[in-house]
Formats: C-alpha cells, structure tokens, sequence
C-alpha cells in the first residue's frame, strides 16, 4: 500500500495542481485493523484463460498516515478511513506450473464509496489556488486509481509475457452515448431572497468509472436541449454502469438537480436503447438518452458501411468514431546516446490528429521496456496516421521518430501489426516494437423508430407491447452472437508417445543379486489434463505407440509434461521426467525428438508433438478422415478430425417456473461422451452467458452438438440437437444466428455461435506423391488421374531417416473408378500387413449406395471375420450408423498374426442392418469375400468392392 500512495498517487496528486508539486507522503502506517472480506462471488470470464473474483470489502481502519508541501511548509493527514466496494480480482493468465496463476489484476468496476478522516485539512486549503479544492475532490482522485478503466497488475512470476496486455486487454465494446434533452426540471436560481422563482442554467456530468465528459451550460431553462455525443470504452458487462448527473450551474457552488444510472449489461442486451430516464435525489425531471453498444470487429469488411452511416450523424463536440485503435509499447532497441557514454532517459510520445499520450520515462538505458498501453479512437481509419515520437525525458531531445499509415492494419489479418519498426532520425540500428490493434465499430442493430406503442426488446416479429416510459421503439434482439477476439482461436496438440530406451532396471531379485528390468509407463500432462499410457511388461526399451489430443490455448508458461514409472505391487518407482514448453510447439508446429530424462542416470524417451490449427474447409475431411484411420495406433483412441468451438451467447422467452417466477437458468452442451456446463444466471428468462466450449470431434458426418437448458432445480427449460452435418454444409463452417428450442415455450431461443475447423496433419507420414524428377516418368495410376498418398513404413507420423525412406502407395479409389456398381451397393475397405507390428490391419471406410431390403431405412454396421476360424478371437465389428444407405466408419481392426499365416486367411466383410433389440436377427445387406493369398497386402490401397448375396463370393 505504501508502494501504491508513494509511486502512484503521489504523482498523480502532484500533477492535479502546480501548488501541488512539493506533495508528499512522509508517513505510511496502516494500523492493526484488517480489511474484511464480506462475500465473495467467483465465476469465469469471457475465456477459460482466466478466474474472476468478486470480493465485497469493507475496510474501517486505524490508518495513520502524513502528507506534506514542502514549498509552504503545510502537513496534514490521515486519521481513520473507509472503503466499501466490490473489488474485481482476475487470476490471469492460467499457467501450467506453479503457482498456477501468472499475474493478478486488480480494479473496482464501480466507484467504491471513500471516507477519510483528514487532520491539518485546513492548512492544506489555505495554500493559494486550493481554496476550491474540496475533500470530495481529492478522495476522487484517490478511489479514481482503481476504478476502471485503470487496473492494478501484480505479477506472480517472472518474465511475464503480455504485461501491457494484461493491464490493458481489448475492451468488450464501445458505448456512444447521445445526451439528447432534458425536461422538467427544477428551478434553482430564486431573486429577491426566493420572492421571484427563475430557472435553471443546467448541464450534464457524463460518468463511467472514471472517463468523465462535462456538456455545455444552457442558460435559463428548465428543458435543456444539448445534443452531444460521447464514447465510452467498457470493459465489464455487467457490471459497469453509465451514470449521468445534472447540476445547475452557478458562480460559487453548482446545485444538484438529479442522477441516472443504467448497468451497460440492459445496452449490450438491447444493442440500441432509447428512452426518457426519470431522474433520482431530485424530486421531479427527465433526460432524454440514445444509448448504442458497438461491436468491435476484427476485419475491415463492414468498415465502409460504418462511415457511411457517421457520415449522417450529426455529432458533437467530437465527430462519431468508426474505429479503435490500441497501441500496446513494448521495448526500444538501440537508441542513440544523448552524449559519449551517457544512456539516455527514453519516453514515447504518440498522436493520432490532436490528441497526443505520453508513457513513462525509463531512466538510463538506450534499450527500454516500457509494457504500456494507449487507446484511440479513429474517425477516417483509412486516412490516418500514427506519429510516433522518442524522447529524451526532457522532451526538447528526440532520440528517434517514425510514422505508421493506419491504412495497413486495414489490409493486415486481424488488423494486426505486431513487429519490429525501424525508427528514423536516429542510430542506425535504433528501432521499436509495438503491436497495433485496430477494431471497427459496428452497430449491430437496425434504426429505432419513433412510434407510439415501441416493442420490448427481443420480441418476435409481429408482436406488440407496451413499453412503460419509452418514446419510442425498443429494438429486437440482436441477430448475431459477440465472442471476444479469443474465441475460436484454440489448436490442437496431438501428442505421439513412441518409445523409451536406456531405462533404468528397478526390479531387482534376491535381495539385488540378481538385476531384472522394469515395467515402465508413463504419465502425461498439458492444459490441465493427464493420461497414462500401459504397461509394458519387463522391457527397458518400451515401445508404447499412444497418440493423445488436447486443446489447447495460448497461455504463457504451459508445459507438456512426461514422468517415467515402474509399476509395482507396492509403490511405483520413478524412472525419470522430461519436458517440453508448449510456446516451443505452438511456434515450430512439429517436434520429432529423443528427450534425455532428468532427475535420474540414464534413459530417453521418443515423441512426437505437432500443432493442428483448424481449417474451416470441408473439402480436406475425406482425406483427413482417411490418413487418421491409416495412423492410429491400436492401443489410442480415434484421432479427432475436427474441432468444434461453441460460443453460447444468451436465451431468450425462455418459460417461467410454476408461479410466474423467473428460472435460473443454466445450459449443459453435449458431444459424445464429453459435456460441458455453463454459469446459472440468476432469475431472469433473458439470460445472458457469454461463454464459450470446445470440443474434439472424431466423425463430423455422424456426430451432434445436443443443448439443454435447464433450471438451477433441474426442470428442463427446453434443448437443442444440432447435426454437425448443418456445419459441414455451411459456408465457412459456421452458423451464427438464433437457434428454437424444443421441449420449451412457443419463443423460447438461444443464440449461438458454433463453427467447426478441420484438424488437418501436416506430418501425418500420409502426403501428396511428389512429382517426378527430370527424366523420370511420370506412372499414372488405372483408371484416371486420382490423388496419391504415402504412409511410412512404421504407419507413424513424420517417418524420417534411411529406413523410413520406404514408402508404401495408398490410392485413392473415387467414384470415377473402373470398377461397375452392383445392385446391393459398395464397401470400401483397406488391408495391408503392419510389418513392424506383425499385424494384419483392415480399415473399413464406408459404404455407398446401399439398397434398402424394406420400406424403412436401415441402420447399419460391418461385422468382419477371418476365415477358416469363425470364432469370437477374430470377430471384429464396426459402430452401428443410424438410418442412412450411405455410412461412413473410418474404423481400425487388427489381428496378431504371423505373415505366412495371414496370407492362408480370407477376410469376410457382412453388411448388416440393427433391427430392433427385440429381436436378435441381424438383416443382411451384402458382402464381400477377399482371399488374401491373392492380394499384395504390403500395399496400403483403399479400394471399393461389390457387396454379393450372401450365397455369393467375391
């Protein structure tokens, strides 16, 4: 607390008056008595980046504490002072290690309530110029430090990435305020002693946190009209809140004539709301507001559309923004000396128009770090440029300038620059590095209409009500969801656990004198989620051959972890740990290395590690569907073919408990065997969540997203089956709009954003067959000109090295093959003999075109037996696919054999319909027999073949 007051506010009281300038604390004591802690409410925030908590406090202390202006010898203090407030604490960013959170970041959403004892207060005041200075005034500047948009960083750990991101993160959305009228209000200016009544010179105080804008003064009138606009960055919704205050002006103290307040949760809600407010603590009054809640996007493409609706606005004092724009100062490199041997005192002016912000001066080095952050907001984004200016701390020597057309960010991806500038006027290496964010502003709402029966926000078209105090119409509700810039940006870590070998032997027998081996496993660790692999029995070179998924985000700090044991009766023993940071893998997407075990004498293990960004491209799920199937491993679980991100924005009409009383509603989103839970809101039927969830999927085609709303009792409030077939068809693969709920009232809605991205492998071992060399020719494969893939010879991903250089051809059979279509319908199967595993390996991919033997659809499945054996050891059979004559598998079965025995085999594949339980006949749509004798199984070849009677043989 005493760095706080000395650093922080010091300067900031100092900087409010000249008279100011000596201002000091000489004495800091915070006394004995603790601040409580009344409640407290914890929740996520807007990602799974990072914990909110919501501390109500109240502090009663014996402070003590001594200020003092040297230049008039005047002391003062502090004896005895509350705070009451609700104190937002954000645990961010999560990290993979201890202690878990990297940074703490610390504000008031809302102004909290101060009261100081002052003691010498009176000889403060008789200073000359602060005669006007009141008490409310410098507890103003003191409980103005934390209240937002300003935040308090404590970082946990060293090195912390993204400070200036940290303390200055993207805002929610932008509010534009037009301060319209007022009517009726009350008289305050009185003549000859109160006989004779006069009126009012009236203006507005425009508050949100600590961004304040005064309004002009209209003399004499009790209906002021002022027409201004603001714009306000708002950051926590809900929670922070508009407050506008109207006084009377007057030449000694100005007179209150009334307040409003409104959370910025019932704008976003409403996107545009216009209304007369009755105004508080007055007595009688209206102000008349348009509110709007801006949306931030990261791309340019609606930006012409926002200039051409500010061109008709009529604005003032400041034209209407159409863009954002951030600066977060990271560091300089190289800057000029301001004499031989004498390191300069760096500070960054930057102006955009005519509005300049200045960062701290970093003292004594031509390398600073700053970690600031500045905002500004743009008018003409395409016409506009940034001036960046380095100074020494005196500002008459510039160390370096530079200037950036802000037309740039418009063609970067995300309206992103981050990166090295080279600064001009200075040394010849001197540069900086800066990120620029820019977002346009767009209203997401229609025009409100002036009408005498306005519509309730989020009513259906069609329906009318009344709305009690409103002019005009309530807008409906907003037709697309709002993620923050974080959403959808998750990727994916597939993790290849391989082999171990120079492990250490802990199994010892008789006493020690005679050395066994170990029964190693092992444990893995990203992101919050661990896996164990088996055990491999008395071998210290384990092969294992796992492939984990996790998805992951980029949060600093985070390691993908691996401990070795040896598995025992008792106690397993510890046979080493490596590890690997995640930011290593996010940047290089692939890593294929041998790890050297720490912690013990000997031993390494082998991974593979790569990163899968979703692409949002259905035409690369046929081939990536079919690489999985070819490299999974038996002992893994179905490599993921895609990722589906879900952003569950809020809910509309949803019904009443019994007794008209609004539910608490929270939602359960499904896919699988894997489910996520929301936040429950607290007793409304609009509930807003703004929260997102992600999900591994394996088969696109088959597989759903199933949503229930319920309330926090357990009544079911309505559901939602969504076919991820709907994404797969959609452009982008994204739906974003209003989705009805079943099982619910007639309105009942909720809005989503869900969008699917395909996981595709860049080092799956399955690739594109390079073109043939000069003088080679080109061998083109029967039947047309299909795409060709390659599988390493160990049916592993990234396959390198002399042994690896063997390649075997996997074609792809199309619908354009040779091959003439039976009347029953077709399966296409691949089977090959794993020569490293001793291993016969089918993979059954689909059928098409299967005829259906009733009126009804079937829902099949494909049993697989080698023959001669028909018993239960080499029966293998796929899912069973619901209702469709085209299904698609993509399943692995495997066999231990011998080669020379697999080769004596014949591989029987029966297409059967699921009839119904109560009945144990299983209908046959065909099959087909393959004598693998006659097949050349060290080819891997997809291939589609003829589904017989089942009399008949292939």
């Amino acid at each position: 607390m005493e760095k706080l007051l000395v650093e922080n506010i010091a300067p900031m009281i100092r900087a409010s008056n000249t008279h100011l300038q000596t201002f000091a604390f000489t004495k800091v004591d915070m006394g004995e008595k603790p601040l409580r802690v009344m409640g407290v409410n914890v929740h996520t925030g807007q990602n799974k980046k990072q914990i909110l908590l919501d501390l109500t406090i109240s502090y009663v202390g014996d402070v003590h504490i001594d200020v003092e202006v040297k230049k008039f010898f005047c002391k003062a203090g502090v004896k005895g002072m509350q705070l009451h407030g609700v104190l937002r604490v954000i645990l961010e960013p999560l990290i993979g290690d201890m202690p878990i959170v990297g940074a703490l970041t610390m504000f008031f959403i809302r102004r909290p309530t101060l009261d100081i004892n002052w003691t010498g207060m009176t000889n403060l005041l008789d200073i000359p110029g602060l005669s006007s200075l009141s008490d409310s005034m410098i507890m103003d500047s003191i409980a103005a430090f934390l209240v937002l948009p300003n935040r308090l960083l404590v970082p946990l750990v060293p090195n912390l990435h993204d400070v200036a991101q940290l303390r200055s993160p993207l805002p929610r959305g932008i509010v534009r305020v037009h301060l319209r009228e007022a009517r009726d209000l009350q008289s305050k200016d009185k003549y000859v002693k109160g006989l004779i009544e006069g009126k009012s010179d009236p203006y507005a105080l425009v508050r949100v946190g600590t961004q304040v804008f005064t309004s002009q003064v209209i003399d004499e009138s009790l209906n002021p009209a002022w027409n201004e606009t603001y714009e306000f960055v708002v950051h926590e919704v809900p929670g922070q809140e508009l407050e506008v205050e109207v006084f009377d002006k007057d030449p000694d103290q100005d007179d209150f004539l009334g307040r409003m307040k409104l959370d910025f949760g019932e704008v976003l809600k409403a996107r545009v709301l216009e209304e007369w407010f009755p105004l508080q603590d007055s007595g009688r009054g209206q102000l008349h507001l348009r509110l709007e809640w801006l949306t931030l996007l990261s791309d340019a493409s609606k930006l012409e559309q926002v200039l051409q609706r500010n061109r008709g606005i009529s604005s003032k004092p400041e034209a209407p923004s159409a863009a954002i724009l951030v600066v977060y100062l990271d560091r300089a490199q190289e800057l000029p000396l301001k004499k031989p041997g004498k390191e300069p005192n760096p500070m960054v002016q930057l102006s955009v128009q005519d509005v300049t912000r200045e960062s701290r001066v970093v003292y004594n080095t031509s390398s600073p770090v700053w970690d600031d952050a500045f905002r500004f907001f743009l008018q003409d984004p395409a016409n506009q440029d940034i001036d960046i200016q380095v100074k020494d701390d005196t500002r008459q020597t510039s160390l370096g300038s530079l200037s950036v057309r802000l037309s740039r960010l418009l063609s970067a991806e995300d309206l992103t620059l981050d990166q090295w500038f080279q600064l001009e006027n200075s040394g010849p290496g001197s540069r900086i590095y800066m990120k620029l964010v820019m977002r346009i502003l767009f209203l997401d709402a229609p025009e409100v209409c002036n009408t005498p029966q306005p519509c309730a926000p989020g009513q259906l078209d069609g329906e009318t009500s009344t709305f009690a105090g409103s002019s005009v119409d309530m807008p409906p509700r907003p037709s697309r969801a709002s993620p923050d810039a974080q959403f959808g940006t998750e990727s994916v870590i597939r993790i290849h656990l391989l082999e171990a070998e120079n492990l250490i032997a802990k199994d010892n027998f008789m006493g020690g004198m005679i050395r066994g081996k170990s029964d190693p496993y092992a444990k893995v660790r990203l992101g919050g989620q661990s896996f164990r692999s088996h055990v491999v029995k008395e071998e210290l070179s384990p092969r294992w051959n796992e492939v984990y998924e996790v998805v992951v985000n980029e949060i600093p700090g985070q390691e993908v972890e691996f401990e070795i044991y040896d598995k025992d009766i008792d106690k397993d023993d510890f046979l080493g740990r490596c590890k690997i940071a995640l930011k290593r893998v996010l940047s290089s997407r692939f890593i294929d290395e041998w790890l050297p075990l720490e912690d013990v004498k000997s031993g390494r293990l082998h991974v593979r590690l790569e990163c899968l960004a979703p692409t949002p491209n259905s035409a690369e799920l046929e081939q990536v569907l079919m690489v999985n199937s070819l490299t999974q491993t038996q002992r893994s679980a179905e490599l993921s073919s895609a990722l589906l991100s879900v952003f569950l924005d809020r809910a509309a009409d949803l019904p009443l408990r019994k007794g008209s009383k609004p539910p608490c509603p929270y939602v359960s989103l499904s896919v699988r065997n894997v489910s996520y839970k929301s936040k429950t809101a607290t007793s409304t039927s609009e509930p807003i969540w703004d929260e997102g969830f992600s999900f591994l999927v394996k088969r696109p085609h088959v597989e759903s997203l199933e949503l229930q709303v319920k309330d926090e009792g357990g009544q079911g409030l309505g559901s939602l089956s969504l076919p991820l077939t709907q994404l797969l068809a959609a452009e982008t693969l994204t739906l974003d709009r209003w989705f009805p709920l079943s099982r619910a009232g007639p309105g009942s809605q909720v809005l989503l954003r869900v969008q699917l991205g395909i996981l595709v492998s860049q080092h799956s071992g399955a690739e594109p067959r390079s073109a043939p060399s000069a003088g080679e020719e080109a061998e083109s494969p029967p039947g047309g000109s299909e795409p060709e893939l390659y599988v390493g010879e160990d049916g592993e991903p990234g396959a390198a090295g002399p042994a690896q250089e063997l390649r075997q051809r996997l074609t792809h059979v199309d619908s354009n093959s040779e091959l003439v279509e039976g009347p029953l319908g077709q399966l296409q199967l691949t089977v090959w003999y794993h020569m490293d595993e001793r291993k016969l390996v089918v993979i059954v991919h689909s059928c098409r075109k299967l005829r259906a033997s009733s009126k009804d659809i079937p829902d099949p499945y494909v049993s697989l037996i080698l023959l001669p054996d028909k018993n239960r050891v080499t029966k293998r059979k796929t899912t069973v696919r619901k209702r469709t004559l085209n299904p698609e598998f993509n399943e692995r079965f495997e066999w231990e054999l011998p080669p020379e025995e697999a080769t004596r085999r014949r591989l029987e594949a029966c297409v059967k319909n699921s009839v119904s339980f109560m009945s144990r006949e299983k209908e046959p749509l065909g099959k087909v027999h393959l004598d693998l004798s006659q097949m050349d199984l060290a080819q891997v070849k997809a291939q589609w073949h003829n589904l017989k009677e089942n009399r008949s043989s292939s």
